[in-house]
């Protein structure tokens, strides 16, 4: 059983304690984040995640685990580097929304009338047209892909755009337009194209000079940087083998495709693009888009006819875990994972990097948001009598063979205990009231007091173990 300290989370992580808008006290709540997301890399073998909160315009705790090259052990970072894959279809999609606020396309625009080379055979004569809407809200009828195979490894040839232009006569739709969620990276791709023929720059230059400089983005590139691959650079790793080692996935670049899924970014800028999003929704002031236009792009454009997928311009929209509207995207590319997620109501947004695929980025913030939903409001202090100072209990037990670890922490005037590991992390908490000496009592859902938990010392006076339930379960370290 791997030991660990709570000393090894100072290298990885920063936290700020305090919420400026409820005030309260997430300090011992993110080291339990902390601990969660150490014991989740090695139980899902994980090479290596970073991980932001960001409360508004605050970044509440920002951190990693990990190694972003396994080969010379670099440690991940938040400020590493990593593909972000499909969640470069927001800038994209921003990029979009610039020129039609300057009135230089309407989203009922057709494609073809915006751009000379788009020849994609449409199959059904009723089908209405395919528009620039259509593209966003993936509801074109378009298929998923370009006409190359460049989700094929090892090498992952993506074509360039003259490639992808050339063999769009030999494609065709796969529905008429306007009828179902078919998910499109060519949609996306022609779209930087229209960005491209529209602005008459590249779409790099594009995205640079009015999205990633003005909004200080300077982690945010339209491509991979090469010259840090390995360094600041995650390397990609593949999904787990049946032996349960994962492969170094190839280097590559996006090209052509760089619309839909080129980008490289890291938590941070994440945060700071969320930042930006929740700062435009409060105010009249323009900055990169006018307000309205955001909060347009963040409604729903597109239902299915199954009712199980909402989407806006660019933006997945759907109903998060407390009931609000969450915006964001996730993105996959050959040996990453990502994922963005904005609560609009709570003006809270999450985003965690992974550099392997075959992993679920959504399911750590899920983790996250399920801890951080424990913390209690703050109430007044009371100051009436002595209080025990708990840290002494705080560490790992090994209650091995029936779990794998458990890590009690404090909370409060209470100790909590997270079993290990934990596919949902507030599931596994469970809390404990002191009563008197070591002894301490769990605490149900209605507050009401439950069995027991008693720990025991050595000569020295050191914890080494609890009694829960009649049974023991040793401390194995800090």
């Amino acid at each position: 059983m791997k030991k660990f300290t709570v000393a090894l989370f100072v290298c990885f992580f920063s936290t700020v304690a305090y919420s400026q808008k409820d005030k309260k006290d997430y300090s011992e709540a993110f080291k339990l984040v902390e601990v969660w997301l150490e014991a989740q890399k090695d139980f899902d073998r994980l090479p290596g995640l970073s991980a932001t909160v960001v409360d508004n315009q605050e970044v509440l705790w920002s951190g990693a685990v990990g190694l972003s090259n396994v080969e010379e052990a670099v440690k991940t970072q938040a400020e590493t580097l990593c593909s972000i894959c499909s969640i470069s279809k927001l800038f994209t999609s921003v990029a979009i929304m610039i020129l039609y606020e300057q009135g230089d396309l309407r989203l009922d625009d057709k494609v073809e009338d915006l751009l000379p080379g788009f020849k994609v055979q449409q199959q059904f004569p009723g089908s209405s047209p395919i528009t620039v809407r259509s593209l966003m809200t993936h509801s074109s009828g378009l298929p998923r892909e370009a006409a190359y195979p460049y989700w094929t490894g090892p090498d992952f040839y993506f074509p360039s755009k003259e490639e992808i232009d050339s063999k769009l006569n030999e494609q065709e739709t796969l529905y008429p337009a306007a009828t179902y969620f078919q998910y499109s990276n060519l949609g996306l791709t022609l779209l930087g194209e229209i960005v491209e023929e529209i602005s008459g720059i590249s779409f790099r230059e594009f995205v640079e000079q009015n999205i990633l400089v003005p909004l200080e983005l300077s982690n945010t590139r339209t491509e991979l940087p090469e010259p840090l691959y390995g360094k600041q650079l995650a390397i990609g790793y593949s999904a787990v083998n049946r032996t349960g080692a994962r492969d170094k996935v190839n280097f590559f670049q996006a090209n052509g495709i760089a619309p839909a899924a080129g980008f490289s970014s890291n938590v941070e800028d994440l945060g700071k693009f969320a930042s930006w999003q929740l700062r435009l929704r409060d105010t009249t002031i323009t900055e990169v888009l006018m307000p309205s236009t955001l909060k347009y792009m963040q409604s729903v454009h597109w239902t299915n006819p199954d009712w199980s997928t909402t989407w806006g311009l660019g933006f997945r929209v759907y109903k998060g875990p407390n009931g609000n509207t969450w915006v964001g995207h996730g993105g996959s590319c050959p040996g990453y994972r990502s994922t963005l997620e904005i609560d609009l109501v709570s003006k809270r947004a999450y985003a965690v990097m992974i550099n392997a695929s075959g992993t679920n980025p959504a399911k750590y913030v899920k983790g996250i948001y399920s801890i951080l939903e424990k913390v209690p409001a703050p109430k007044e202090e009371d100051n009436t009598g002595d209080k025990k100072d708990l840290r002494e209990y705080i560490g790992y037990y090994n209650p091995m063979p029936w779990w794998s670890e458990v890590y009690i922490s404090t909370w409060g005037d209470k100790l909590v205990e997270l079993t290990l590991p934990a596919e949902n992390p507030a599931e596994s908490m469970t809390f404990y009231k002191h009563i008197e000496g070591d002894t301490f009592r769990r605490v149900r859902d209605n507050d009401e007091l439950g069995e027991t938990l008693v720990f025991e010392r050595d000569e020295e006076g050191n914890i080494t173990r609890y009694k829960n339930h009649g049974n023991y379960v040793k401390k194995i370290s800090k």
